[in-house]
């Protein structure tokens, strides 16, 4: 048994996606960050950066924070989402990276210069927009006659796949990258990500383009 620990986030989303692929049991304790709940000793003794997603593995007592991480212990423990041959490993743990590096900090800025605080940095909502659209164009065309980032579906997919659920967040317009748009279109309508996608709670349909 997990012990789950999330919200309603691209990195809670990218974990419960995956608990749900492999069909491991798992308890979902909500993390309610707008309340501040992430700073309880409780939980800060779980993850001590203060962010969602963490794990406590009943089996054998092992905490876990960052959602990579997470990904990365979950694949092996499992034996699934991670290739075994050296080649395609090293691709889906190379752009793993990626995304914890680059499309998630920077597509999170977007969501708060574009979003939330609109108007406030005329530099800063350029700088990141313009960043979101570069890694856009990067993903598409990595995707460019590719069913998946790498190899088969993989943690990476889970990885990247939340964020891009917040292009409207992002004001980008999925028919601009049509790689990303079939491979997010194709992923979404996995059973596994529909009910991770509404870990800890319902908030919305996935948004799909039009």
């Amino acid at each position: 048994m997990i012990d789950f620990y999330t919200w309603t986030t691209p990195n809670g989303r990218k974990v419960s996606i995956m608990l749900e692929e492999c069909g491991l049991e798992y308890e979902t304790h909500s993390i309610n960050i707008g309340e501040d709940d992430q700073f309880k000793p409780e939980f800060l003794a779980i993850s001590p950066n203060n962010k969602i997603p963490a794990i406590v593995d009943r089996e054998n007592n092992l905490s876990l924070m960052e959602s990579g991480a997470i990904l990365l212990y979950l694949a092996e423990k499992t034996g699934k989402f991670l290739p075994t041959d050296n080649q395609t490993r090293w691709q889906v743990i190379e752009w793993l990276m990626w995304q914890m590096g680059g499309l998630g900090p920077m597509l999170g800025q977007t969501h708060h210069f574009v979003k939330f605080n609109s108007g406030k940095s005329e530099y800063a909502e350029q700088r990141f927009l313009n960043e979101t659209k570069r890694i856009y164009g990067v993903l598409d065309q990595r995707l460019e006659g590719k069913e998946f980032i790498a190899g088969d579906y993989s943690i990476v997919d889970m990885a990247v796949w939340p964020w891009i659920s917040r292009f409207e967040w992002q004001t980008i317009n999925l028919d601009e990258y049509a790689n990303v748009k079939r491979w997010y279109v194709n992923i979404a309508g996995r059973d596994a990500v529909q009910k991770g996608y509404q870990v800890p709670k319902y908030v919305t349909d996935i948004p799909m383009p039009g």
